[in-house]
């Protein structure tokens, strides 16, 4: 069966995401992590940031809100019952501080088949509302059995 190529090339609607301390807490606690950047606004600005400052994969919680309707596009078809994760690439830009509105917009790279699987390559470039980058990422799917 031939992959459905579609979506290549297109993009969907931004996604705007605040960053809330709370969050930033509450994220870090569950993924044990203690520094206190990442908690008190004064070790924070202490360590040179503007703010309580989230960890580099919090980008999957801002990411998450506009990844998810190009998983569920029917020009990608993707059977979600066969998938796995199959990688991701960031490459960091600003650091994303609590208060920051951070604006999400996904593109749709690649879709191809190799070995009977097919991989779904996408990317996100986010942005904060000064217009300064703070992440570019690639999320790449695998969809056994095509």
């Amino acid at each position: 069966m031939a992959l459905k190529t579609d979506a290549v090339g297109k993009s969907w609607p931004s996604f705007e995401y605040e960053i809330g301390r709370e969050k930033i807490r509450e994220y870090c606690h569950v993924m044990g992590i203690d520094n206190p950047v990442h908690f008190d606004a004064a070790a924070a600005e202490a360590a040179g940031f503007r703010n309580i400052v989230a960890p580099p994969m919090f980008v999957v919680v801002y990411s998450a809100g506009a990844m998810g309707p190009v998983l569920f596009d029917p020009e990608v078809e993707m059977n979600f019952a066969a998938m796995v994760h199959g990688g991701q690439e960031f490459q960091w830009g600003e650091p994303v501080c609590s208060g920051d509105l951070i604006t999400t917009t996904p593109s749709c790279r690649e879709i191809y088949e190799k070995d009977g699987k097919g991989f779904y390559v996408f990317e996100t470039r986010s942005v904060n509302q000064d217009g300064a980058e703070v992440v570019h990422a690639t999320w790449t799917n695998i969809v056994r059995g095509v």
